[in-house]
């Protein structure tokens, strides 16, 4: 069967739901509220989800005036709505299209035991539910996209995600972790998307844990992770909106915590941690030409300094002649083996990191410009170290900062210094040798039971268009093979492929 029959077949296969069956699918989420309660002999039911609504006006506007008894009123129709409630937009209907759609935009549904077919749908969406000012994405910064991140209240970053996805298929489990923080969890994902298998791995090993108080969702991703041995980090932790509902819609999983900006989603490759959400926004040329520059970006910044200890101490015959008297003039004075210049610039690098991390935003920012311009050039002139390997170093640091991930960033900064010192004992043999062991490290990575290099290994051609490059929309019809989707197509690849242009 073809791919256009199969997106005609489905659609030719789809039935008009009842709305027991609608309200049946809709109770797998756990923000799916319902309340029910006896008024003026009648039997009212009142369902919505309770992180689109605001609850302020369910109670005020809705919840006061229909328990309160109205004089010379005895029974009450949906008729009768209109002028009891306080609330401009009320609909009558008995479409259930209608009430799936309203709910998901923040309606509530009420029904009396009159007509169960028919029902009110009233406006309570929340528009600004919890949201601060200063709520934008500070560690995950692009020029181009919605810049709206997560905040701590658990409830104010489902209300995001279920503004983001309207569909009745998102599915938000809630449990409970921590003996004495009692922290509240969220396990979401998109039923007939993901892997029915993936989401009873992540729910089994959250219900697994065994601890105190829980701060973060970092402390969660340590403790539920395939290997917490590893400096890989095998989740991706984001505060962007729009990173996390694009993992949904692939077919992984999300963790939300409450307390915690950051929201966990697996499972994850490594070149997850090299994709930014601005290589979606522009033209698939220069979203791949870009992700290309951070890969490159971070195999420099691990390997330029031990490429430099190893050619430095034993490959000379490596550098070029011309190259040779410079490197030579800049060392001439130097007393240290290029191990130990190494390592000094690389441990001041760290040092000007961490203080820039720990201290106001404005003093980091010039401690950052003035002491790495005053230490390099002080340590040159003090002959502890080379212009050459200064220039390189500081190369290899901006070279750092390419990575979108905050956590791989810290990891590629660890993993330069264990292939430092491998360079300096075994030269280009112990670079390789150093490599080889990462590269089987990594192929022993796993991230909720699925490999953590493919497509590279195991090899998947099909997951090849959005990996090292991104292929165009037209492209990426098919979901990650890898996540075992229950549904591998995103959309229909010949519409995709249709040209906007009419010629007339």
């Amino acid at each position: 069967m073809s791919i256009f029959s199969f997106f005609k077949k489905n659609k030719s296969k789809e039935k008009t739901k009842t709305l027991p069956q609608l309200l049946n699918e809709l109770k797998q989420s756990s923000d799916f509220a319902n309340i029910q309660f006896e008024t003026r002999g009648n039997h009212i039911s009142i369902y919505y989800f309770d992180s689109l609504i605001d609850p302020k006006l369910l109670q005020q506007n809705v919840l006061c005036h229909l328990q309160n008894d109205v004089p010379g009123r005895s029974s009450l129709s949906l008729d009768d709505l209109q002028q009891i409630l306080p609330v401009q937009r009320i609909e009558v209907t008995d479409n259930v299209e209608t009430i799936e759609t309203k709910l998901l935009k923040g309606f509530a549904m009420l029904q009396l035991n009159e007509n169960k077919r028919r029902c009110a749908l009233i406006n309570l969406a929340s528009e600004n539910l919890g949201l601060r000012p200063n709520n934008d994405s500070e560690n995950e910064f692009s020029v181009v996209g919605p810049k709206v991140g997560f905040v701590e209240n658990i409830g104010t970053n489902l209300h995001l995600i279920r503004r983001q996805l309207v569909t009745p298929n998102l599915i938000f489990r809630e449990m409970t972790i921590g003996s004495m923080s009692k922290t509240k969890v969220v396990v979401a994902y998109i039923d007939g998307i993901t892997n029915e298998q993936t989401v009873q791995t992540v729910v089994q090993r959250l219900n697994d844990i065994e601890f105190d108080i829980v701060f973060d969702n970092s402390l969660l991703d340590q403790m539920i992770s395939d290997n917490s041995s590893s400096p890989f980090p095998l989740f991706v932790s984001t505060e962007r909106i729009d990173r996390v509902v694009y993992a949904l819609v692939e077919g992984q999983v999300a963790i939300f915590a409450d307390g915690s900006p950051y929201v966990i989603t697996g499972p994850s490759t490594l070149f997850h941690f090299f994709t930014s959400p601005e290589d979606y926004y522009l033209p698939w040329i220069l979203g791949s030409f870009f992700r290309l520059i951070r890969i490159f970006g971070v195999m420099f910044s691990t390997l330029a300094s031990p490429i430099y200890v190893a050619v430095l101490t034993y490959h000379y015959e490596m550098i070029p002649k011309d190259l040779l008297g410079p490197i030579i003039f800049s060392r001439s004075n130097v007393p240290f083996p290029p191990i130990l210049e190494v390592l000094f610039l690389e441990i001041t690098i760290e040092l000007l990191r961490e203080a820039g991390a720990r201290l106001p935003t404005k003093v980091a920012q010039t401690l950052g410009i003035v002491g790495g311009i005053v230490i390099g050039q002080a340590s040159v002139e003090a002959a502890l170290t080379s212009n050459v390997l200064l220039i390189i170093v500081a190369l290899a640091a901006l070279a750092s900062f390419t990575t979108p991930i905050f956590k791989m960033s810290n990891t590629i900064r660890f993993i330069r210094f264990p292939i430092i010192f491998f360079a300096a004992f075994w030269g280009g043999v112990g670079i390789v040798f150093a490599i080889c062991l990462l590269l089987i490290h990594l192929g022993r990575l796993q991230s909720f039971g699925s490999p953590y290099l493919v497509p590279f290994y195991p090899l998947r051609r099909k997951d090849f268009v959005d990996s090292l490059v991104r292929s165009s929309y037209s492209g990426t019809v098919r979901r990650p093979s890898y996540l075992r989707p229950r549904t591998f197509w995103r959309y229909d690849p010949k519409k995709a492929k249709q040209k906007k242009d009419i010629d007339e």
